[in-house]
């Protein structure tokens, strides 16, 4: 059995927990609970952990004796003093109410093929189910994963090299620290080229990462261990002061989440030059102060059109960038290629300087959106739809290229536009009003998605208001205001 033929597999298990209302983020969320333990027996790591709470202690068990044991497994191993159980199960509960429910999964978990599981990587078993819950699911887990194919082209253009460290300040699931890793291991014979202090630097210091959501960051923690990667992964928060005190580094690549900070207060961050509640903008002036000022390092970072053209404090920020930094490519991505549908992205590639001024000369955008075909789960991002970009990209003259996807924009040009990186799209040779509609089948499923998502809150707020004897006093507010009358916890206009 393979890995994909497991992952679909323990995916088509939350079908089990449908009763139980689980979603299929909460279910990802159970599995790593249950997938670590059983992990942990079978790269015999279980050791660390107390034996009355190893994997066989759940196979042992049934009905209620086994769910209070998983409960009390959760909490006890959140209080363990070690830093790799505190990680993963501090603050951890199920959603699993229904002891059969559970007793099914695990059963389901210890009877697929590990044998094979291991000999392809246990770490790739995991990712691929973190893949699979971004791309079923569009509401929600979409915007913590970054497609692989995208992932695995940006870190070969910036190829890391052994002994650089790298850092992701929107780490989601950890996809980019990851590909790093397995990008210098593929330079290095698996690590065989490098001495005994080169190979503890790799596993041990040179991935790092923030990750601001609590659950998201377990999984990524999750994933990390179970590709031997063992950098510091803080739950924290990039853009407050946490950030200011973190080490330079050689490397940043990353994809911050989009939006405005919440309820659009100001950051807190005291050494940004500019103060704005756009996260992109923030992250982006938080990756150029972030990087070393050596003249190499260097970052790639996705972000979505408005950091392009934004006024204001985003001319400021992109011109302090152009002059810190030489922002010599721009790769203008396809929509539909995030689980966030519609969204218009790019990725900007950029270098360090050893100064404050001058760092950009000339900018190298490449179209590859416009008469693009539409892409889906019907019809996926390859590799080979970046091949024209990467050849680009890594061409020994740049000028030389033909290629009507890539120009040229001088920082003179720049700066007649206003300093608007908007630039580069070709010239649509359709009708341009329709190219970029999202596929009609992926937008019925988003839409699908969301009603079951309004219908799983509204059940929920029904099974409060039947468990409350008197109406409360919004309730009475709400009789008042409306005219209605709510009997038995629903709402009526008698």
């Amino acid at each position: 059995m393979t890995n994909q033929e497991m992952v679909q597999k323990l995916w088509n298990l939350c079908n089990v927990l449908r009763d139980d209302g689980i979603t299929y983020h909460q279910y990802v969320t159970e599995l790593a609970y249950l997938l670590f333990l059983k992990m942990m027996k079978e790269t015999g790591q279980d050791y660390m952990i107390e034996e009355i709470y190893r994997w066989d202690s759940l196979v042992s068990k049934d009905g209620n004796d086994l769910k209070e044991h998983y409960r009390r497994l959760l909490f006890d191993l959140g209080k363990v003093e070690n830093t790799l159980l505190n990680v993963i199960y501090t603050g951890a509960t199920t959603h699993i109410s229904e002891p059969r429910n559970l007793a099914k999964i695990i059963a389901s978990i210890d009877a697929l093929d590990w044998y094979n599981a291991k000999r392809e990587g246990l770490g790739d078993l995991y990712e691929g189910l973190l893949e699979k819950n971004a791309s079923e699911v569009k509401a929600g887990a979409g915007q913590y994963f970054t497609p692989r194919v995208l992932i695995d082209i940006i870190v070969k253009l910036i190829n890391p090299e052994p002994g650089e460290c790298c850092h992701d300040p929107a780490a989601g699931t950890f996809g980019f620290m990851i590909a790093a890793d397995r990008h210098v291991r593929s330079q290095t014979a698996n690590y065989f080229d490098l001495s005994q202090d080169e190979v503890r630097f790799q596993k041990y210091e040179a991935f790092s990462g923030i990750e601001l959501v609590k659950e998201t960051h377990r999984l990524a923690t999750m994933n990390a261990l179970l590709h031997g990667i063992h950098g510091k992964l803080i739950l924290g928060d990039a853009l407050s002061p946490q950030g200011e005190f973190l080490q330079k580094y050689d490397v940043i690549l990353t994809n911050p989440p989009f939006g405005t900070k919440r309820g659009g207060e100001q950051m807190a961050r005291q050494d940004f030059t500019f103060s704005t509640s756009n996260k992109q903008l923030n992250f982006l002036q938080y990756i150029y102060q972030a990087l070393k000022t050596n003249g190499k390092a260097r970052a790639a970072v996705v972000l979505p059109d408005n950091v392009l053209f934004e006024g204001g404090v985003g001319t400021e920020i992109r011109r302090e960038l152009m002059n810190k930094c030489n922002l010599h490519t721009i790769l203008r991505l396809p929509t539909g290629i995030f689980y966030a549908q519609g969204v218009k992205t790019n990725v900007l590639f950029f270098t360090r300087g050893k100064e404050d001024r001058g760092g950009t000369n000339e900018i190298w955008v490449y179209d590859l959106r416009t008469n693009m075909p539409s892409f889906g789960k019907r019809n996926p991002l390859t590799e080979s739809h970046f091949d024209e970009f990467v050849q680009a990209y890594t061409a020994d003259d740049r000028h030389k290229v033909e290629d009507k996807r890539w120009n040229m924009f001088t920082r003179e040009d720049i700066a007649k536009k206003g300093d608007s990186l908007d630039v580069g799209l070709i010239v649509d040779e359709l009708n341009s009003s329709y190219i970029d509609l999202p596929d009609p089948v992926d937008l019925a499923e988003e839409t699908i998605s969301k009603l079951e998502q309004a219908i799983s809150l509204l059940n929920e707020v029904m099974a409060e208001l039947k468990s409350t004897t008197k109406p409360s006093s919004c309730s009475r507010a709400y009789r008042q205001e409306t005219g209605g009358a709510v009997t038995s916890g629903v709402i009526s206009n008698e």
